[in-house]
Protein backbone atom coordinates (compact mmCIF):
# COMPACT_ATOMS: atom_id res chain seq x y z
CA UNK A 1 0.00 0.00 0.00
CA UNK A 2 1.43 3.39 -0.98
CA UNK A 3 1.51 6.24 1.49
CA UNK A 4 1.29 9.94 0.66
CA UNK A 5 4.44 11.76 1.69
CA UNK A 6 3.90 15.00 3.55
CA UNK A 7 5.71 17.96 1.92
CA UNK A 8 8.81 19.04 3.81
CA UNK A 9 8.50 22.47 5.43
CA UNK A 10 11.71 24.48 4.96
CA UNK A 11 12.34 26.59 8.08
CA UNK A 12 14.64 29.52 7.30
CA UNK A 13 14.61 32.39 9.80
CA UNK A 14 18.13 33.78 9.52
CA UNK A 15 18.69 37.54 9.65
CA UNK A 16 19.56 37.94 5.96
CA UNK A 17 16.95 35.49 4.60
CA UNK A 18 14.57 38.09 3.11
CA UNK A 19 17.27 40.24 1.52
CA UNK A 20 19.11 37.17 0.24
CA UNK A 21 15.90 35.75 -1.25
CA UNK A 22 15.25 38.99 -3.16
CA UNK A 23 18.81 38.96 -4.50
CA UNK A 24 18.61 35.30 -5.51
CA UNK A 25 15.28 35.81 -7.27
CA UNK A 26 16.79 38.76 -9.15
CA UNK A 27 19.75 36.61 -10.19
CA UNK A 28 17.55 33.65 -11.16
CA UNK A 29 15.56 35.87 -13.55
CA UNK A 30 18.79 36.87 -15.32
CA UNK A 31 20.76 33.65 -15.25
CA UNK A 32 21.36 32.18 -18.74
CA UNK A 33 19.14 29.20 -19.51
CA UNK A 34 22.24 27.18 -20.39
CA UNK A 35 23.33 27.18 -16.71
CA UNK A 36 21.70 24.27 -14.89
CA UNK A 37 21.26 23.55 -11.16
CA UNK A 38 23.91 20.84 -11.49
CA UNK A 39 26.35 23.41 -12.89
CA UNK A 40 25.74 25.60 -9.85
CA UNK A 41 26.16 22.68 -7.43
CA UNK A 42 29.50 21.99 -9.10
CA UNK A 43 30.42 25.68 -8.81
CA UNK A 44 29.69 25.63 -5.08
CA UNK A 45 31.91 22.57 -4.67
CA UNK A 46 34.72 24.26 -6.60
CA UNK A 47 34.30 27.22 -4.24
CA UNK A 48 34.98 24.95 -1.27
CA UNK A 49 38.17 23.69 -2.93
CA UNK A 50 39.26 27.31 -3.51
CA UNK A 51 38.61 28.14 0.17
CA UNK A 52 40.66 25.15 1.29
CA UNK A 53 43.50 25.94 -1.12
CA UNK A 54 43.77 29.50 0.17
CA UNK A 55 44.02 28.32 3.78
CA UNK A 56 46.63 25.67 2.91
CA UNK A 57 48.75 28.05 0.81
CA UNK A 58 48.73 30.55 3.69
CA UNK A 59 51.38 28.30 5.21
CA UNK A 60 53.76 30.06 2.80
CA UNK A 61 52.19 33.49 2.44
CA UNK A 62 49.32 35.00 4.40
CA UNK A 63 48.01 36.83 1.34
CA UNK A 64 46.84 33.51 -0.10
CA UNK A 65 43.93 33.98 2.31
CA UNK A 66 42.44 36.40 -0.23
CA UNK A 67 41.90 33.30 -2.34
CA UNK A 68 39.86 31.78 0.49
CA UNK A 69 37.74 34.93 0.72
CA UNK A 70 37.06 34.77 -3.02
CA UNK A 71 36.21 31.10 -2.57
CA UNK A 72 33.54 31.94 0.00
CA UNK A 73 31.75 34.11 -2.57
CA UNK A 74 32.02 31.39 -5.23
CA UNK A 75 30.72 28.82 -2.75
CA UNK A 76 27.79 31.07 -1.75
CA UNK A 77 26.90 31.66 -5.40
CA UNK A 78 26.76 27.99 -6.29
CA UNK A 79 25.35 26.68 -3.03
CA UNK A 80 22.57 29.27 -2.81
CA UNK A 81 21.58 29.38 -6.46
CA UNK A 82 21.37 25.66 -7.35
CA UNK A 83 18.15 25.00 -5.46
CA UNK A 84 16.85 28.52 -6.08
CA UNK A 85 17.12 28.22 -9.86
CA UNK A 86 15.48 24.79 -9.80
CA UNK A 87 12.51 26.16 -7.87
CA UNK A 88 12.37 29.31 -10.02
CA UNK A 89 12.29 27.29 -13.25
CA UNK A 90 10.00 24.65 -11.67
CA UNK A 91 12.41 21.85 -12.54
CA UNK A 92 12.88 20.49 -9.01
CA UNK A 93 14.07 16.92 -8.60
CA UNK A 94 12.98 16.23 -5.00
CA UNK A 95 14.93 12.98 -4.60
CA UNK A 96 17.98 13.38 -6.85
CA UNK A 97 18.42 17.10 -6.12
CA UNK A 98 18.07 16.62 -2.37
CA UNK A 99 20.52 13.70 -2.37
CA UNK A 100 23.20 15.31 -4.55
CA UNK A 101 22.93 18.78 -2.98
CA UNK A 102 23.37 17.64 0.61
CA UNK A 103 25.97 14.99 -0.24
CA UNK A 104 28.03 17.62 -2.05
CA UNK A 105 27.60 20.05 0.86
CA UNK A 106 28.98 17.46 3.29
CA UNK A 107 32.06 16.80 1.16
CA UNK A 108 32.59 20.51 0.48
CA UNK A 109 32.48 21.43 4.16
CA UNK A 110 34.89 18.63 5.02
CA UNK A 111 37.33 19.88 2.37
CA UNK A 112 37.35 23.51 3.46
CA UNK A 113 37.48 22.72 7.21
CA UNK A 114 40.44 20.40 6.68
CA UNK A 115 42.11 23.23 4.75
CA UNK A 116 41.39 25.59 7.66
CA UNK A 117 42.92 23.06 10.06
CA UNK A 118 46.06 22.73 7.94
CA UNK A 119 46.52 26.53 7.92
CA UNK A 120 48.86 28.11 10.49
CA UNK A 121 45.92 29.79 12.24
CA UNK A 122 43.63 26.96 13.43
CA UNK A 123 44.58 23.57 14.86
CA UNK A 124 43.45 20.57 12.82
CA UNK A 125 41.83 18.85 15.81
CA UNK A 126 39.78 21.98 16.53
CA UNK A 127 38.71 22.28 12.91
CA UNK A 128 37.72 18.59 12.79
CA UNK A 129 35.70 19.02 15.98
CA UNK A 130 33.77 21.84 14.31
CA UNK A 131 33.25 19.52 11.33
CA UNK A 132 31.83 16.86 13.64
CA UNK A 133 29.43 19.44 15.11
CA UNK A 134 28.31 20.39 11.60
CA UNK A 135 27.71 16.74 10.70
CA UNK A 136 25.69 16.17 13.89
CA UNK A 137 23.44 19.16 13.19
CA UNK A 138 23.07 18.02 9.57
CA UNK A 139 22.06 14.54 10.71
CA UNK A 140 19.36 16.06 12.90
CA UNK A 141 18.06 18.16 10.00
CA UNK A 142 17.86 15.12 7.70
CA UNK A 143 16.16 12.98 10.37
CA UNK A 144 13.66 15.75 11.15
CA UNK A 145 12.84 16.05 7.45
CA UNK A 146 11.97 12.36 7.49
CA UNK A 147 10.06 12.05 10.78
CA UNK A 148 8.36 15.46 11.18
CA UNK A 149 8.62 16.82 7.61
CA UNK A 150 10.63 19.87 8.68
CA UNK A 151 13.99 20.93 7.27
CA UNK A 152 15.55 23.56 9.52
CA UNK A 153 18.00 25.73 7.57
CA UNK A 154 18.82 28.23 10.32
CA UNK A 155 19.46 28.30 14.05
CA UNK A 156 19.54 31.27 16.43
CA UNK A 157 18.74 33.63 13.53
CA UNK A 158 21.83 32.42 11.71
CA UNK A 159 22.23 30.29 8.61
CA UNK A 160 24.93 29.36 6.08
CA UNK A 161 25.16 32.91 4.68
CA UNK A 162 25.68 34.49 8.10
CA UNK A 163 28.27 31.84 8.94
CA UNK A 164 30.15 32.54 5.71
CA UNK A 165 30.24 36.26 6.54
CA UNK A 166 31.59 35.46 10.01
CA UNK A 167 34.27 33.20 8.53
CA UNK A 168 35.20 35.88 5.99
CA UNK A 169 35.60 38.33 8.88
CA UNK A 170 37.79 35.84 10.74
CA UNK A 171 39.91 35.35 7.61
CA UNK A 172 40.34 39.10 7.22
CA UNK A 173 41.57 39.24 10.81
CA UNK A 174 44.08 36.53 9.96
CA UNK A 175 45.38 38.72 7.12
CA UNK A 176 45.55 42.02 8.98
CA UNK A 177 46.15 40.89 12.58
CA UNK A 178 48.01 37.64 12.00
CA UNK A 179 48.21 34.88 14.56
CA UNK A 180 46.09 35.93 17.51
CA UNK A 181 47.40 34.66 20.85
CA UNK A 182 45.20 33.66 23.75
CA UNK A 183 45.69 32.72 27.36
CA UNK A 184 44.10 29.26 27.06
CA UNK A 185 46.87 26.64 26.84
CA UNK A 186 48.07 26.25 23.25
CA UNK A 187 44.85 27.46 21.65
CA UNK A 188 44.82 30.67 19.61
CA UNK A 189 41.86 33.05 19.54
CA UNK A 190 40.92 31.51 16.18
CA UNK A 191 40.98 28.05 17.78
CA UNK A 192 38.66 29.25 20.51
CA UNK A 193 36.25 30.75 18.01
CA UNK A 194 36.14 27.74 15.69
CA UNK A 195 35.94 25.36 18.64
CA UNK A 196 33.19 27.51 20.16
CA UNK A 197 31.18 27.23 16.95
CA UNK A 198 31.64 23.46 17.11
CA UNK A 199 30.45 23.35 20.73
CA UNK A 200 27.43 25.49 19.84
CA UNK A 201 26.46 23.11 17.04
CA UNK A 202 26.73 20.11 19.37
CA UNK A 203 24.58 21.87 21.97
CA UNK A 204 22.00 22.78 19.31
CA UNK A 205 21.96 19.15 18.18
CA UNK A 206 21.21 17.99 21.72
CA UNK A 207 18.50 20.63 22.24
CA UNK A 208 16.79 20.04 18.90
CA UNK A 209 16.99 16.25 19.23
CA UNK A 210 15.45 16.38 22.70
CA UNK A 211 12.69 18.73 21.55
CA UNK A 212 11.83 16.61 18.51
CA UNK A 213 11.77 13.40 20.57
CA UNK A 214 9.44 15.00 23.14
CA UNK A 215 7.13 16.29 20.40
CA UNK A 216 6.94 12.82 18.85
CA UNK A 217 6.06 11.26 22.20
CA UNK A 218 3.53 13.98 23.01
CA UNK A 219 1.67 13.43 19.74
CA UNK A 220 1.92 9.66 19.94
CA UNK A 221 3.99 9.42 16.75
CA UNK A 222 5.85 6.24 17.61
Amino acid sequence: MSRTTKPVNRIQQNLLASAERRLLNWMCARLPASISPDDLTTLGFVGAIIISAGYIFSLWNVHWLWLSIAGYFVHWLGDSLDGSIARYRKIERPKFGYFIDHSTDALANMIFLIGLGVSPFVRLDVSLFALAGYFMLSIHAFLAARVVSEMRLSYLAGGPTELRLILITMTLLMIFVGKAPSFVAEFSSYDLFVGGVGILMVVLFIIQTTKTARDLLRHGEL
